[in-house]
């Protein structure tokens, strides 16, 4: 005689199912890369319709290709929800579509994330996340114990996977800027905007070109901005932030204070404080703001940023509000209003008074 399992039994079951599941989770990543170097996403896209299994592998095109190690594979990612699959009359096989998944994995897309996905698995990437222990048994970063320099050094020796890594920041940045530009009123300022990190002044170029009366300057390192392409209405200036920046009514910075400890970000943010023209001036930060517990469709992937910048950056880090504040009152700007935006950032606008 059978008896149904005890709350204990079933709480057990529950965590080693969880357990595995969070075991094989990196599966789902491998997958994704694997999907892009097929280009299957694509194979569907140019058929405009759903497609057989026979047709995939058609379109894939190698003459030893594997059937059955590609309809286990489609079978994986329509288990993720990745691709739909579907049954139709007169179809013995059935049909892959895409899905409002698989459509950001369409390469040749103006909203393609797949230059996210082929960075982030980029295997020589990926591998600072095994080091991860010494980061915090030794206070280092896994990066420095993996490649025996810091991430950026790393980029400036290796060609190739410094230009993986601009690929994937360009693609991220498209798509906050679009969040960033259709929320927020950049025309309701005036004179001067210093975009602070702005790399080669793409950002910057947007706003300005939006907002002609604004007057534009992309604030970087002198090697990075000596590489930027000239914009109408924006001035390039080289520099250090942590020294000194030039003077502006208001102040951009974007995606930079997150890969830094708290005393650094208050050093740039108090530069910023001694050189705004007017006591009413601001600073437009644009940046993840962690909520534990939240429920925010984002939310799980600001915390996996977290374990990102813990694994790259010297004290770099993703903060809750109360950090934010914390941080934003040792520079200076006791005030400050959060708008949320449809994106894994937030904007926040500090101010003097």
């Amino acid at each position: 005689m059978s008896t149904s399992p005890s709350k204990k039994q079933n709480d057990a079951i529950r965590g080693q199912a969880r357990f595995f599941e969070l075991l094989h989770a990196g599966l789902s990543s491998a997958a994704l890369r694997c999907a892009l170097k097929l280009n299957i996403a694509d194979i569907i896209n140019s058929h405009n319709g759903p497609m057989t299994l026979s047709q995939i592998a058609q379109g894939i095109g190698s003459p030893s290709l594997n059937v059955g190690g590609l309809s286990r594979l489609m079978r994986f990612l329509v288990y993720k929800q990745v691709f739909d699959e579907t049954h139709q009359p007169g179809h013995e096989e059935p049909l892959f579509a895409l899905n409002e998944c698989s459509k950001f994995l369409i390469q040749d897309a103006k909203n393609t994330l797949a230059p996210i996905a082929m960075s982030f698995t980029e295997p020589l990437m990926f591998a600072p996340f095994y080091n991860l222990n010494q980061a915090i048994e030794e206070g280092c970063t896994a990066a420095l114990k993996t490649y025996g320099v810091e991430v950026f050094e790393l980029f400036s020796s290796n060609p190739e996977l410094n230009k993986v890594f601009n690929q994937s920041m360009a693609c991220r940045t498209r798509f906050e800027l679009d969040a960033i530009m259709s929320t927020y009123d950049f025309g309701s300022l005036k004179g001067t905007l210093v975009d602070v990190g702005g790399g080669i002044g793409v950002i910057l170029n947007e706003i300005v070109t939006k907002y002609p009366h604004l007057k534009g300057v992309n604030f970087d390192l002198p090697h990075v901005v000596s590489s930027a392409p000239s914009y109408e209405g924006v001035t390039h200036v080289g520099g250090n932030m942590f020294q000194a920046i030039p003077p502006a009514d208001s102040y951009l910075i974007k995606s930079i204070l997150h890969n830094w400890s708290d005393d650094k970000c208050i050093q740039v943010l108090k530069n910023c404080q001694k050189s705004i023209t007017k006591r009413d001036g601001k600073v437009i930060i644009v940046d993840i703001i962690l909520t534990p517990g939240g429920n925010d469709v984002f939310e799980a992937s600001r915390i996996n940023m977290d374990l990102i910048m813990l694994a790259s950056f010297v004290g770099g880090k993703e903060r809750t509000e109360a950090d934010w504040k914390t941080v934003l009152e040792e520079a200076g700007f006791p005030y400050y209003n959060i708008i949320k935006i449809p994106t894994i950032v937030s904007i926040i606008e500090a101010y003097m008074e």
